[in-house]
């Protein structure tokens, strides 16, 4: 009877264990992103120079015409 106690208390501390690492690691996975936010957010993608090119071209194939 007490051998079953003694595993009943450690299976119900290491279910205990594994939701506090899981809110931790929640916790933890919200601050990098709110901290890593501003570092993203000025960042615009640079126009590929291939666009230009392109309207360069159609404006000159519409000249041609």
């Amino acid at each position: 009877m007490d051998t079953l106690f003694g595993f009943a208390a450690v299976v119900m501390t290491t279910i205990i264990a594994l939701f506090a690492a899981l809110a931790l690691q929640a916790l933890l996975l919200r601050a990098v992103f709110a901290l890593m936010e501003p570092a993203a957010a000025g960042r615009r993608i640079a126009p590929p120079a291939i666009e230009r090119g392109t309207w360069l071209v159609a404006r000159a194939y519409a000249k041609g015409r």
